[in-house]
Formats: C-alpha cells, structure tokens, sequence
C-alpha cells in the first residue's frame, strides 16, 4: 500500500472500513498552523523567502521582479 497520493489508496480499503479510518488517522496531511509550510507565495506557490509586509504575500524572487511596477525604488 505504498503510493503517492495518500488518497489512492482508498480503492484498495473500500472493503475493509475499519482499516480505512484508522489509515485516514494517522497518514492524512495535517493543516498547518505556524511554520514555513503555512504561508504561499501569491504568484509562484513558493513555500521559502515569504515577504508578508505591507500585505504583498509574495516570495522575494517574484518581489523582485514586481518591486518597480508596485512603486519600490532600489537605492545603490
């Protein structure tokens, strides 16, 4: 019972309920509630280098290519 998806393993125990709550239990992902893996980045998904200030949500590759049209200057 080895695959992927934790979710395609469901055809296999349709048979067996019991079996099947217990592996919902304990492999179904849980909702993140701190941490890296909580915040995306608006554009590309990104899970690292997440800028929140000022509520832009982006990562700081694609704050670098947006930072010139949303008004940010780059001084030296």
């Amino acid at each position: 019972m080895t695959t992927s998806d934790w979710r395609k393993v469901f055809k296999q125990l349709k048979a067996k309920p019991v079996v099947m709550k217990k592996y919902i239990k304990h492999n179904s992902p849980r909702t993140r509630t701190t941490g890296v893996a909580k915040k995306h980045c608006a554009r590309c998904g990104r899970l690292g280098g997440h800028i929140s200030k000022y509520g832009l949500g982006v990562c700081r590759c694609c704050f670098r290519e947006i930072a010139t049209k949303i008004g940010f200057k780059k001084y030296s």
